[in-house]
């Protein structure tokens, strides 16, 4: 699958970047992860922590994948607002829901001080503003469910934001415990720091064929084989090309990254921004004074129409940022435009887990706006479970649940 367009920023921010070689003969492990991105990394990381033998294949280069195209990130709140994810699941598990993703960012945190390699994680609020008059009564709402469930929110007025912002918008929720990141060099800051706890790492080494058996899977490559008891499936989005998923949806996506600014802008708190409108505009800064821009999501095209988007879809997004930032109209540029291949679900979870049809194996599909952080709660969850340790919140995430849960009485 060709999973991205245009140009991507990332690999120009890591000046040596680490490679790893491809395998020679057979290989034994306890653990074959497929797939060296975001979550791939994050399943390795955690893996080499509880002392497993690991071995990780990727079929392109490390973070060659679907994590190029990431952008940073990283919040509590979800594509799927907790008032939303109580209605559909019920109060009990959409208030999980959320305290997963709120203990997964203060874990991804920790990180910026474990690694060799600086991942630029740096603690950020968020604005979330209502597009319309309308939505402002959905957002009261939704602020009214994350304070009664102690996550952190207040709700600002239109005077509030026209305060600390250079544009001003009906009402919106701001919110700490929230960040952002370099998901290329976090991708090899992971990877970097498990090889040096002796996980075994290969590029260009693809999972040709598997055979699933009682006692392990045997994975075939062009270099050999590799016998392992389970199996880590982490590929993004090209899962859907080994497993169709009923309630996995894939459409295009598109970002922009500028050139560092000439003045700072009335941008409170460097938070990162976005929307009540699907699509939604999100926006961020970096830590060298740039700003990335994203949204504009469409229906899924082949590689060559998205090719072609990505220039008229990037305008655009230049022209929502000089929209909410006047003073850098005509001072603004973007250096690096690009369109990516990008998975939603229908009900707004991500897939992490085992699956009846592939023994002694687990998925990760971390589909959604959230990705990064559904890679870190999979980790955590998918390590406890092959050391040993039940882990009941999975059942939330499970690859078999319905495509459309049943509404909720609360």
């Amino acid at each position: 699958m060709n999973l991205f367009s245009g140009r991507i920023p990332w690999e120009h921010t890591l000046p040596v970047i680490p490679s790893y070689p491809q395998p020679e003969g057979d290989l034994h492990c306890d653990c074959l992860i497929v797939g060296a991105g975001m979550s791939g990394a994050m399943m390795a990381y955690r893996l080499a922590e509880s002392g497993a033998h690991t071995v990780v294949i990727e079929k392109r280069k490390v973070a060659g994948g679907s994590s190029q195209a990431n952008t940073g990130l990283l919040q509590v709140a979800n594509d799927k607002s907790l008032t939303a994810c109580i209605n559909t699941f019920g109060k009990d598990k959409g208030v999980l829901f959320y305290r997963l993703c709120q203990s997964s960012i203060k874990g991804i945190l920790e990180l910026q001080d474990k690694l060799n390699i600086n991942p630029y994680i740096t603690a950020r609020p968020s604005l979330l503003y209502a597009s319309t008059a309308e939505d402002v009564k959905l957002l009261r709402q939704e602020h009214e469910n994350l304070v009664a469930h102690g996550f952190d929110s207040e709700f600002w007025e239109e005077s509030d934001i026209a305060g600390r912002y250079s544009f001003s918008k009906p009402g919106g929720l701001y919110s700490r415990g929230d960040a952002e990141a370099n998901p290329f060099r976090m991708v090899h800051a992971l990877l970097d720091k498990a090889h040096a706890s002796g996980v075994r790492i290969y590029e260009h080494t693809e999972a040709r064929r598997l055979e699933y058996g009682d006692a392990g899977v045997v994975c075939h490559t062009e270099h050999g084989r590799i016998y392992a008891r389970k199996v880590v499936f982490s590929m993004g989005y090209e899962t859907q090309e080994m497993k169709k998923d009923r309630g996995a949806e894939l459409v295009n996506t598109y970002a922009i990254m500028t050139r560092p600014l000439r003045i700072e802008p009335k941008w409170h708190e460097r938070s990162l921004i976005w929307e009540t409108a699907r699509p939604y505009l999100y926006l961020r800064m970096t830590h060298d004074g740039r700003i990335i821009a994203g949204g504009k999501d469409e229906t899924l095209t082949d590689p060559q129409r998205r090719e072609v988007r990505v220039l008229s879809q990037s305008k655009r997004l230049l022209e929502e940022v000089e929209a909410l930032f006047p003073e850098l109209q005509g001072i603004v540029e973007a250096e690096y435009a690009w369109g990516a291949v990008f998975g939603t679900t229908r009900d707004g979870l991500p897939f992490i887990g085992p699956h009846p049809d592939y023994p002694n194996c687990y998925f990760i599909e971390g589909y959604g706006g959230n990705g990064t952080v559904y890679s870190m709660i999979a980790a955590e969850l998918l390590a406890d479970t092959l050391t040993g340790m039940n882990r009941p919140e999975l059942e939330l995430f499970s690859l078999t649940r319905p495509a459309k849960p049943s509404p909720q009485t609360v």
